[in-house]
């Protein structure tokens, strides 16, 4: 299937491993041009050393500035963005009554005020050309418990958020749509850790909590963001699709 992703110009959040670096691999296989932002310069280089042609930008985006100074050093290599991955994220805290404010802060901070400042930074030049995508990478623990409260609760707003957005901006030509996935296994994960620790409790947890028998995959999540990205996905607005082997408890 074609997806006519050839010289797109794709950024995405958090793209120096894992799902991120994923996404990023998956949009170079279909002839995108792709820049990453990640804080850690050691993964930035391993990344850039990895993919030919590979843009990498080093930025805390926690901070609004360097968010502003990611997308226009994109925008002065190339011109413009026609697709936004949200995918930068992270956990902290424990329970509610025992996490300090401040880390609800800073999970909103990383977790969704970065996803609505960098759609509204992209946005002009996508309503310039009447077409963009925004992919925003959440959790199915948005919309269950599951994680830590302070994650879940930041990808609970970015599941609201892509809706509301995608309603507002359709009639520009711009499609918003997420992905939620479930749990993930990958070197750089925390999936892998507790593998590691404990593989009789990772198994029990498997086979209690995953229809699908596997932890996912990084390529599965990046390939349903590909193709939500993609000319072939043009009526799908708003949606934010569950990827997890059935691991979700909801049906929608």
């Amino acid at each position: 299937m074609d997806l006519h992703l050839n010289n797109k110009v794709v950024l995405v959040t958090g793209g120096s491993k894992g799902i991120g670096l994923a996404i990023a691999k998956a949009f170079i296989e279909e002839g995108a041009k792709v820049a990453i932002v990640a804080r850690g310069e050691e993964d930035l280089a391993k990344a850039a050393a990895t993919f030919d042609g590979l843009i990498t930008i080093q930025a805390d985006l926690k901070d609004e500035l360097e968010r502003k100074q990611t997308v226009q050093e994109v925008i002065n290599r190339f011109g413009t963005i026609d697709i936004l991955v949200n995918n930068v994220g992270g956990s902290n805290g424990s329970t509610t009554e025992e996490t300090e404010l401040s880390l609800f802060h800073e999970a909103f901070d990383l977790n969704y005020f970065s996803a609505v400042h960098f759609s509204k930074l992209v946005l002009p030049y996508m309503k310039e050309k009447k077409a963009g995508s925004i992919i925003n990478i959440s959790s199915i623990f948005g919309r269950e418990s599951g994680g830590k409260v302070t994650y879940n609760s930041a990808k609970a707003a970015m599941i609201s958020f892509t809706k509301s957005l995608a309603d507002e901006v359709i009639k520009e030509g711009i499609r918003v749509n997420g992905v939620a996935p479930g749990s993930v296994l990958h070197p750089s994960g925390n999936w892998q850790r507790r593998l590691e620790e404990n593989p009789e409790k990772i198994k029990e947890f498997i086979e209690s909590e995953i229809p699908g028998g596997r932890f996912g995959t990084v390529e599965e999540i990046a390939n349903v963001v590909v193709f939500l990205a993609s000319e072939q996905a043009n009526w799908v607005v708003g949606a934010t699709l569950n990827v997890d082997g059935g691991q979700s408890k909801s049906n929608f």
